[in-house]
């Protein structure tokens, strides 16, 4: 018992020795990566109400509270439209699992991870953040990092570049097309008599062989 007691001791006597790699906090805050869980920080412009996030979360943590409002017609004999107004969004924090269901599932990105952790309370009643708390955490949103360097194009950037329809194509010249725009029988390698020159006359059909007589006929 007493040599186990000996060396115990002396583990500690070397350990009060060495330097410590402890950083207190909060004199020193953490470096996070860029992609923590912390919180989930909402966009309140961006939100439309379509209860997609509620839906899916399965902690069923989310609520959201909404009405509908009629916008005027813009234009004299136009239709008047609806619009969902957002009333109320609320997470309740001690029901989150940080799963991230939310976040992935939003089609107009309205809600967004932010690596702010200090959020704790006292009571856990008062980890319900409304809306108003929830848009105060954009503020710590990181910017999205650069798309890596092989992966491809992303499609909301394409569909951006894509040619409106019905533009006049680059390089077209007034009347005519480009050389790489060929109709048809071109590409199918017939080529068109040029513009003012007769056609070509048609080949003469070949003469039919006389046709032969059977045995009956004869």
């Amino acid at each position: 018992m007493i040599p186990g007691l000996v060396k115990g001791l002396a583990t500690t006597a070397r350990t009060l020795t060495r330097r410590t790699h402890v950083q207190e906090y909060p004199d020193h805050r953490p470096e996070l990566p860029p992609r923590s869980r912390g919180v989930i920080a909402l966009l309140e412009e961006n939100c439309t109400s379509c209860m997609l996030c509620a839906r899916e979360c399965p902690d069923w943590c989310i609520y959201i509270d909404a009405h509908k409002e009629t916008i005027p017609a813009t234009t004299p004999g136009g239709r008047e439209r609806q619009r969902n107004v957002l009333d109320r969004f609320a997470i309740d924090f001690s029901l989150c699992m940080y799963c991230g269901i939310c976040i992935e599932v939003c089609p107009f990105d309205a809600l967004f991870w932010s690596p702010q952790f200090e959020y704790a309370e006292t009571d856990i009643r008062d980890l319900l953040h409304e809306k108003q708390r929830l848009g105060g955490w954009m503020e710590s949103v990181p910017p999205p990092p650069a798309p890596d360097p092989g992966a491809p194009p992303v499609a909301e950037v394409m569909a951006q570049r894509a040619p409106v329809r019905g533009a006049p194509r680059v390089g077209l010249a007034a009347g005519g097309r480009a050389g790489s725009e060929r109709t048809a029988p071109e590409r199918q390698g017939v080529r068109r008599p040029p513009s003012g020159s007769a056609a070509p006359p048609a080949p003469a059909a070949s003469p039919k062989p006389p046709a032969q007589a059977t045995e009956g006929e004869e």
